[in-house]
């Protein structure tokens, strides 16, 4: 922000810019310029309806924010590791009868 507004700007000058209850008309203006918003949204901005706008129009299918929506799986997580323990157990099996497999192969060639 400091950059954009100018060199005389600093980062503690726009900080103390930002604890301003009220700000001048064209030092608003170039915010909102910079910003690429309207001055009334910086005028009549509330942190309660940005929050309610964020809240009433968040939607996500991707898994990656799975923890930032209400996610109530419709399974229980013990019975899916049950299905994952039956399935290693399986899988487990098959690796152990191929292994007896090659073993009964290699006796039969005789090494």
């Amino acid at each position: 922000m400091a950059i954009a507004l100018g060199e005389e700007w600093s980062q503690k000058r726009v900080s103390l810019l930002e604890q301003k209850e009220v700000i001048e008309d064209d030092i608003l203006r170039q915010v909102a310029e910079i910003l690429k918003v309207p001055v009334e949204a910086i005028k009549n901005f509330s942190e309660d309806s940005v929050l309610n706008i964020i809240s009433n129009t968040f939607t996500s299918t991707d898994t990656s924010t799975l923890n930032a929506i209400n996610y109530q799986p419709t399974f229980h997580p013990i019975d899916k590791v049950i299905e994952l323990f039956e399935e290693n157990k399986k899988l487990y099996e098959q690796l152990l009868a191929s292994e007896r497999e090659k073993v009964q192969i290699l006796k039969n060639k005789g090494l």
